[in-house]
């Protein structure tokens, strides 16, 4: 107990001269993020995600199969946009490559334009999800987590992949103790499992009592607040910013 509290003491506050810096507790705020919009994308938009790709080549096998609920559409829409967004996400990386807190910056700003666009349309349908407006929300959340997730995959930051889990419990049950392997991180790894776990919750409590444009409204602060962060602690100095080799 006492190395998991250290190994999560040390994910939110890093060594001084950590290679990750700061990036550790800021990818902990992006996989909250994912939390609340997976929860506004499979409870509000029709059993879709748009950062979680696996669900969704699991639910267009079913929607294909006839099963009811399911929307081939949705599931080929969504995916196509994430691919998108990885895309955009992959220039970024590549453009931003030499310094790591510029990408952060950089990308979750455009993250923060595209959700906010989806604010505008939950507005402008008077909480109507439906026909272009839900699509309308299905394809920019999906720019934006492949965004998300291409970047976080270029940032290189262990188990903190902020839209994916399934390695992470992998690690979690493979590299313990009962595994016969001395755990790696583990700290981090209950910490990203716990976020996205309280932003999935948060979202499903705030999109049944508050309302959708509300959940949307939190991540645009979310992500405002992490690209300013990012952009203040950027020193060009900062050993952290430099890339991993």
């Amino acid at each position: 107990m006492r190395k998991l509290l250290t190994d999560a003491a040390l994910t939110l506050v890093p060594p001084r001269r950590d290679r990750h810096g700061p990036l550790p507790p800021l990818m902990l705020v992006l996989t909250l993020i994912t939390g609340l919009i997976d929860a506004v994308s499979y409870l509000a938009l029709g059993r879709v995600f748009v950062a979680n790709m696996t669900g969704n080549v699991v639910f267009l096998g079913f929607a294909l199969a006839g099963a009811p609920g399911l929307s081939a559409l949705a599931c080929i829409v969504s995916m196509v946009s994430f691919l998108l967004g990885a895309l955009t996400g992959g220039r970024f990386s590549t453009r931003f490559a030499a310094h790591r807190g510029q990408l952060l910056t950089r990308a979750t700003a455009v993250q923060a334009a595209l959700v906010a666009g989806t604010v505008i349309a939950a507005v402008a349908g008077h909480g109507e999800v439906t026909g272009l407006i839900r699509y309308t929300l299905i394809v920019l959340l999906g720019i934006a987590m492949g965004m998300q997730n291409a970047v976080a995959r270029r940032l290189g930051v262990p188990d903190l992949t902020t839209t994916v889990l399934t390695l992470t419990l992998t690690g979690l049950a493979a590299d313990s103790s009962p595994g016969g392997v001395s755990a790696p991180r583990t700290g981090r790894r209950v910490l990203s499992v716990l976020t996205m776990f309280a932003g999935a919750l948060a979202g499903a409590l705030l999109l049944y009592h508050a309302g959708l444009v509300l959940v949307l409204g939190l991540a645009v602060l979310l992500l405002v607040g992490t690209s300013v962060t990012a952009h203040r602690l950027s020193a060009p100095s900062a050993d952290w910013t430099r890339p991993l080799t």
